[in-house]
């Protein structure tokens, strides 16, 4: 069967009953959702346009204040505590979960607040390495937490810009402003078209008779930090190249495809590729925006499965087991597009289905991929969620 989101009231309940087992105190509970990318991967870091969903699986942290400067913090997915004190946080990724604990608490200092010390239980419903964004459901969900137990304020554009610095410097991954922005900004029921530079967005509201549904490869992206990090420096190298002769140019988004075939000549052959990825992208998320205004489900579709095809031959980051997710998708009644998400290497693709072609859908993908392969996949069926927020109100 399809793995939908559980009660969420079940899991509040649950853990705050934990935490009081380990802490022996009552948390605070906030939560940031995951989120998938319909369409626009790997244009946010190049001043492009992307169109995220934040999704019904989240991360979860139970918060209570303590005495004197210490955070304790516990995972249950890695079933791990890890003790930080908040006067000596700096130093570089430690490629250990609390990174993105450790990185957000110090960015919240840099800014001028004073941090009170915290006992945090984390539990997550975002399949981690999945390409579902378990990283800026973690720092936002965090976030929320520490300043709410500090008494502390920011923006929503403050805390997104917080945390996306804590991954750059304490993760030591270079992500675009996407992710974080999707789990503060979220909508129930709606997608998000986002302009990564302005930083403006349009709120695309999704058709009832829509599933978002995932599949996840169970492929881990081991490997992706670094090869996502080689994307970026080669989309930098394209723009200092094209500013030889596209002076205004300050990112790829300046960039259309008629100046690349202008200057194809000066580009090596893979940095030309991975321009003509984003700049191809960039024009898919808004011919995909206006498809979704128009109720143009099929025209969006042939968005979805034009960018797998330049992720795939361009960019280079999927995969045997993506591209076979996306041809197994093809075949099935009901759908209207496939696409990988994420960094790649591994993780998710997601599907726009019509709702009542969902349990075919599944059963079918999930007996060949496990035939073609010998993994069983995992299906999550979403809705698109609301952003970040307390779970009950902060009290006293």
């Amino acid at each position: 069967m399809p793995t939908i989101a559980p009660n969420l009231d079940c899991i509040a309940g649950s853990l705050a009953e934990r935490f009081q087992k380990l802490y022996g105190t009552s948390p605070h509970i906030f939560l940031a959702p995951g989120r998938v990318n319909l369409i626009g991967e790997h244009t946010d870091y190049n001043d492009g346009f992307v169109m995220p969903a934040a999704i019904d699986f989240y991360i979860w942290v139970g918060v209570a204040k303590r005495p004197d400067r210490i955070l304790n913090v516990y995972s249950e997915h890695f079933a791990e505590m890890v003790q930080l004190s908040l006067a000596a946080l700096a130093g570089p990724p430690r490629k250990h979960w609390s990174d993105y604990v450790r990185g957000v608490a110090a960015v919240l200092q840099a800014a001028g607040r004073t941090l009170s010390g915290a006992n945090l239980m984390i539990y997550s419903q975002v399949p981690l390495g999945a390409g579902l964004s378990s990283s800026a459901s973690l720092e936002v969900s965090t976030a929320l937490a520490l300043m709410a137990i500090s008494e502390v304020e920011f923006s929503p554009l403050e805390l997104v810009k917080i945390c996306q610095r804590a991954e750059h410097e304490y993760a030591g991954t270079r992500c675009g402003i996407m992710d974080q922005f999707i789990a503060v900004c979220g909508r129930a029921d709606c997608a998000l078209m986002l302009d990564c530079r302005s930083l403006e967005h349009q709120i695309l509201a999704l058709p009832d008779d829509v599933c978002i549904v995932i599949c996840n490869s169970m492929v881990k992206h081991e490997l992706a930090a670094g090869e996502y990090n080689r994307r970026r420096a080669d989309c930098e190298s394209g723009v200092k190249i094209l500013q030889r002769h596209l002076p205004n140019m300050r990112a790829l988004r300046d960039a259309t495809l008629a100046d690349l075939q202008q200057n194809q000549p000066l580009l090596p052959q893979r940095i030309w590729r991975r321009c003509h990825h984003v700049v191809s992208e960039n024009q898919r998320v808004l011919g995909a925006a206006e498809a979704l205004r128009s109720g143009d489900l099929a025209g969006f579709g042939r968005l979805m499965y034009e960018s797998h095809a330049s992720l795939r031959d361009d960019y280079e980051v999927s995969c045997r087991e993506l591209d076979l997710l996306v041809e197994l998708a093809s075949t099935c009644e009901g759908i209207y597009g496939a696409r990988m998400t994420g960094a790649g290497f591994g993780g998710c693709t997601v599907n726009l289905i019509r709702s009542e072609a969902v349990d075919s859908f599944q059963s079918r993908v999930t007996e060949s991929y496990k035939k073609a392969t010998g993994k069983t996949l995992e299906v999550y069926v979403c809705a698109a969620a609301q952003g970040a927020r307390a779970w009950q109100p902060l009290v006293g």
